[in-house]
């Protein structure tokens, strides 16, 4: 048996680098502060409604055949594609604009409002797809000893692409499109990333590539949750234990070297190796007490919205609502430009809509259905009170029953909503923020929360809140990178 390493965090990132770890012979045990795994790829079973508590569809299928294939398993999961990809509504327009994957389907959309628009989307997803391949596997896929470790990769990278880094995901966009429809749809990524379209690198942009050309998007048969249980049953044949209801809240360590990590109850769980798949900012404050990462010091950095969260069961079918949805409002700059710090902006919301049992029948009861919404809001650093919650969320459900003609109040057989308290509380979120840290210029590569400890040589990170980001498939990459560290470590 190989030397014992011990992952605190059964998210994806720590129950897939523990298959990594297993497959290569390593002891491995995890400790989860939830009761049950996934983070916040997790499910929500209530009422008789199942759904995804968080991450609805994925992306770049490929990056998870690469991991199945690393630990020689079959995914144990079915997928299918998505197409439309989705669906996006303006608020007093009875239009809805799908967004399919076959280009010149998806111009005849936009033929009144922006001309030649499939000519001008094939030259923007022509050098979003450049932009995607000269730098994916050169800056993404790799580890970094230090900053100017990072700025010599980057060094690699096509020089023609050095001023997007200086441009905003919506400047990136305006400069193809003219009209407010194709810059508005088309720059609803950037909020995947936890921001908005005019605080998020048109670095970015590249995302257009993979939603359009490079591999779409992919639901997961039965809710994404199924990909959650498919990896632990891999990991229960690989005889990897994993204990619930357990908080880490400590840790005891010897010079360089760290013994143990203590949990809420003041028992001691040692190894020779450990990893950490929870916030890797939050953890070095909050459980390691380093000062530079310090409550005051995280509030000063940039993070993403909060999100509220609605799971919605109905006794009823809305069968004019797709799989995945976008609603938005009639003040996109303004809301953008105030949703981090505005809490009046909630009155007038955007917000994602997606219909699990629109084909996850099994997810709700019969003649029902199960629906998850997403509504991005201030953190609890510009929103602290959510004491008017069910007012916001009151609204929410008004606009959407306004949006689809059918009132939709009575017929609410189950209802549960997290605010950012919630996902902080549970997900131990700085502030509540959803997705972490932003993915600004000074918070990626080398400047992210390392994958490696400062002080204990034996101590490594794993996750959306180290590299190379937030993301299903960044995760499982940030697994490969964390693997890779432990690796090295092992052979000294």
């Amino acid at each position: 048996m190989g030397k014992k390493v011990l992952i605190a965090g059964a998210g994806l990132g720590g129950i897939s680098l523990a298959l990594r770890l297993a497959s290569a012979g390593y002891n491995v045990e995890i400790v989860e502060k939830n009761n049950q795994a996934g983070g916040r790829l997790g499910q929500l079973k209530k009422d008789g409604f199942t759904f995804d508590i968080g991450p609805s569809f994925f992306s770049m299928s490929y990056i998870f055949k690469d991991f199945a294939r690393d630990c020689g398993i079959e995914l144990p999961f079915t997928y299918y594609s998505l197409d439309p990809l989705y669906t996006v509504s303006f608020r007093n327009s009875p239009k809805t604009w799908f967004l399919y994957r076959d280009i010149a389907r998806l111009a005849q959309q936009f033929g009144e409002v922006e001309p030649d628009f499939e000519r001008k989307m094939k030259r923007f997803l022509g050098y979003s797809g450049k932009l995607f391949h000269d730098t994916f596997d050169i800056v993404i896929k790799s580890n970094y000893n230090s900053v100017i470790d990072y700025l010599l990769t980057l060094m690699k990278v096509n020089p023609e692409h050095g001023l997007v880094l200086f441009r905003t995901y919506w400047s990136q966009v305006s400069k193809y499109f003219s009209s407010e429809e194709a810059r508005q749809i088309l720059s609803l990524v950037a909020f995947f990333l936890g921001r908005t379209p005019f605080d998020t690198s048109g670095v970015y942009t590249l995302l257009s590539y993979t939603e359009f050309v490079h591999d779409g998007y992919f639901n997961v048969e039965g809710g994404m949750y199924r990909i959650v249980e498919g990896f632990v049953k891999e990991l229960e044949k690989k005889g990897v234990r994993i204990t619930y209801n357990t908080e880490i809240t400590g840790v005891e360590g010897s010079g360089k070297r760290l013994k143990s990590l203590i949990d809420s109850s003041g028992k001691r769980h040692e190894a020779d190796i450990f990893a950490v798949n929870a916030d890797a900012a939050v953890f070095r404050g909050s459980v390691l007490k380093r000062p530079a990462f310090s409550t005051q010091k995280l509030d000063k950095m940039n993070w993403t919205m909060g999100p509220l969260t609605i799971y919605i069961g109905l006794d009823c079918k809305i069968p004019h609502v797709h799989h995945h949805n976008y609603y938005l409002g009639d003040n996109f700059r303004e809301y953008a430009d105030k949703v981090f710090k505005n809490p009046d902006t909630l009155q007038k919301p955007y917000y994602y809509v997606n219909v699990l049992s629109r084909h996850n029948p099994e997810c709700a009861p019969e003649g029902g259905e199960s629906i998850f919404v997403v509504c991005p809001v201030p953190d609890l650093r510009f929103k602290a009170d959510w004491s008017d919650r069910d007012e916001i969320v009151h609204s929410i459900i008004d606009d959407f029953s306004g949006r689809t003609g059918m009132d939709l109040r009575p017929h609410i057989a189950s209802l549960t909503v997290y605010t950012p308290e919630d996902w902080g509380r549970q997900f131990n979120l700085h502030r509540g923020s959803g997705l972490g840290l932003a993915h600004d210029m000074l918070q990626i590569g080398a400047f992210r929360p390392k994958n490696y400890d400062e002080e204990f040589d034996n101590l490594f990170y794993t996750g959306a809140s180290t590299i190379p980001g937030t993301g299903l498939p960044m995760v499982l990459i940030s697994s490969q990178l964390a693997f890779e560290r432990i690796e090295k470590h092992d052979r000294k």
